[in-house]
């Protein structure tokens, strides 16, 4: 993999703008945050020229055409990324969910090193959680507190925020995926994944068993998601595709589809799509039942009935702001309360659709804000700049004045 950053677009004269994240291909959902905060960096500021530091240099280029430039930050020299940031007229942190356990300080680390180069940074609606080792929780405690503006996405998100110790005004808006568009999803595309038209689709989403089952053993756990794909299958006369959100999760669906009685009805979705294409897919299923938070969020933007499987406190948080039922667990105990969920969500789901594009609207309304704070930030450095677009002399690092959350 070359280290070669890609060379600069020649029509931007406007800010230069660092965005770090988990970026590089490595997650569906990362992916979406990734496309959508480049929209609304190039929305605000057309002429502004974007750096995207990624985890997969190649990957980014290849399929971000919004950014003007890309620098690899993991397994390269430090001072190769180190000499971006002096340039930059602000650092964006985020989305995503990048500050827990064994990852917060690889990214607090160059967020610090931005600000002691006195570049502003904004944490643009990030996921905090879970956060116990002490080396990260100091981090988070005292980078965050040097950002310009810190913006989660989540309520959870800010009450781990407020119990590492993090003392300033953190603004909740919601996941910056919310603001994806669709792109199309094919008849071509669906014959060549083998699925037949006219008959009716359930959308799964499988990942390892994490916390949401932490005492099941893995098989047991397949064979309860193998039984709600069982049901499914049955009650709606349906085919059941499994959409992998991150390469790992293919492993899972197959050890599901593998514990299938109906088995020849289920298949795996295994083309190389954009996030826009897989949002688009969607649109095609009738039912969705999954773990990962963006495959909800996806199914909840295409006004698909969505039954969230929990596995972490982001999923809860959002079936609890999307009013869409949320399960304690998912334990082999529990096999008859998540069946009798499925059935209800979608015998219920034609007196709540108005209810969800509500509440849809709103989750939307709350991602924008984000990027309002973000342009408005943007003007407020751009003020602060001297003549010729420089800080005055002696200037430290940006901070700006704390604002109301629909400023």
């Amino acid at each position: 993999m070359t280290l070669r950053p890609s060379p600069p677009h020649p029509d931007r004269r406007g800010p230069r703008i660092g965005v770090l994240g988990s970026y590089g291909g490595f997650n569906t959902g990362d992916e979406a945050i990734l496309t959508c905060v480049l929209g609304c960096l190039r929305g605000r500021r057309p002429d502004a020229h974007l750096v995207v530091l990624s985890r997969n240099a190649e990957h980014t280029r290849a399929h971000h055409p919004d950014a003007d430039e890309v620098v690899a930050w993991e397994g390269v020299s430090r001072n190769h990324v180190l000499d971006v940031l002096p340039g930059l007229d602000l650092l964006v942190l985020g989305g995503g969910g990048i500050l827990y356990d064994g990852e917060a300080r690889r990214y607090l680390r160059l967020v610090r090193a931005a600000q002691t180069r006195h570049v502003p940074t904004f944490a643009y609606a990030v996921g905090a959680g879970p956060l116990t080792d002490p080396e990260d929780r100091d981090a988070v405690r005292t980078v965050l507190a040097e950002m310009a503006d810190v913006v989660v996405r989540d309520e959870e998100s800010r009450l781990v925020l407020e119990e590492v110790g993090l003392e300033r005004e953190v603004a909740v808006t919601a996941d910056p995926a919310l603001l994806l568009a669709p792109e199309p999803f094919t008849e071509a595309m669906m014959r060549d994944e083998g699925i037949p038209s006219g008959t009716r689709l359930v959308g799964m989403s499988v990942r390892e068993p994490g916390r949401a089952a932490e005492k099941l053993d893995e098989g047991g756990y397949h064979a309860l998601l193998a039984d709600v794909a069982d049901f499914l299958v049955r009650r709606l006369d349906a085919r059941v595709v499994f959409l992998p959100m991150e390469r790992h999760d293919v492993r899972h669906a197959h050890a599901v589809l593998s514990h299938m009685t109906a088995s020849d009805q289920g298949r795996i979705l295994h083309g190389d799509y954009s996030p826009g294409q897989v949002l688009g897919f969607m649109r095609h299923l009738d039912v969705a039942v999954g773990m990962r938070l963006h495959f909800v969020i996806f199914a909840a933007l295409t006004g698909v009935p969505v039954l969230p499987l929990p596995y972490s406190g982001k999923v809860f948080d959002f079936a609890r702001r999307l009013g869409a039922p949320a399960l304690v667990g998912v334990a082999r105990e529990q096999a008859g309360l998540l069946l009798a969920e499925v059935d209800r969500l979608w015998d219920e789901y034609p007196r709540r659709r108005d209810d969800l594009r509500g509440r849809m609207g709103e989750l939307s309304a709350s991602a924008r804000e984000t990027c309002e704070r973000c342009g408005a930030l943007l003007d407020e450095i751009a003020a602060a700049r001297g003549p010729g677009g420089t800080p005055a002399a002696g200037a430290g690092p940006y901070r700006a004045e704390p604002r109301p959350l629909n400023a």
